[in-house]
């Protein structure tokens, strides 16, 4: 889905500067994927067409995930580790990115619309949210994987276990 030399060198380095970057390493500290994640208002996401969000709560992003292809299921253990950081998650997707649409609806993200980004590119709109009402909602995980934050090591590591 990423087109033009999409994300720029200098998009990465702003993201690792604001600590918004993570790493997913495998069993052997290779890189695995990388993805955005932070908690905060999304301008592209103000404006939602033919549908709606779940709620108007403060919500996760979650951008630019990214896999080596070395290993299966990489983009739904990063998706589910930011599902533990925050309960309430906004991401989007292009339309012709079947992979990531099946994988969001397997971890129990909702369809809810067409955004556009800022250079006018429509994407479709997910959002997951833990129900007030039911708090104790498992988050779907696809496989055994899991994460464990990996400490003291910049910018932001999560590892693959």
């Amino acid at each position: 889905q990423w087109v033009d030399g999409y994300p720029k060198k200098e998009l990465l380095v702003e993201d690792i500067g604001r600590e918004h970057s993570y790493v997913c390493l495998d069993e052997d500290n290779g890189i695995a994927g990388t993805f955005y994640f932070r908690v905060g208002e999304e301008p592209t996401y103000l404006k939602i067409l033919e549908g709606s969000w779940l709620n108007d709560d403060p919500y996760g992003v979650i951008h630019r995930i990214a896999s080596s292809g070395k290993h299966k299921g990489v983009a739904a253990t990063c998706i589910s580790w930011c599902l533990e950081k925050c309960g309430n998650i906004r991401i989007d997707t292009h339309r012709d990115n079947k992979v990531m649409q099946n994988i969001l609806q397997k971890l129990g993200f909702s369809y809810c619309g067409i955004i556009y980004l800022e250079n006018g590119a429509e994407r479709l709109a997910y959002q997951y949210t833990i129900n007030p009402a039911t708090p104790d909602k498992k988050i779907n995980k696809i496989g055994s994987t899991f994460l464990k934050e990996a400490r003291n090591t910049p910018p932001k590591m999560i590892q693959l276990l």
